[in-house]
């Protein structure tokens, strides 16, 4: 059998590639919350955004619990 020549990443690099794809959650709850104001300020009914901002608001705690989940600090 042949020996595994996959290289191994330290816990740095993971951190730094953990941080890229988190920062595309955190962009995409924002961007969802913010199309959902507009959309509640722009027309007469103010409903007419709110489920955007409970799904942004959504994203955004999923995006902290895995975060929360993942690094936690232990003393």
């Amino acid at each position: 059998m042949a020996k595994s020549t996959k290289k191994r990443m330290t816990e740095q690099q993971e951190f730094e590639i953990m941080k890229l794809v988190l920062d595309k959650f955190l962009w995409l709850g924002f961007i969802v919350m913010g199309w959902g104001m507009y959309q509640s300020l722009s027309q007469s009914d103010l409903m007419a955004g709110i489920w955007y901002l409970i799904s942004g608001a959504v994203i955004l705690l999923l995006f902290m619990i895995v975060i929360v989940k993942e690094y936690e600090v232990v003393k």
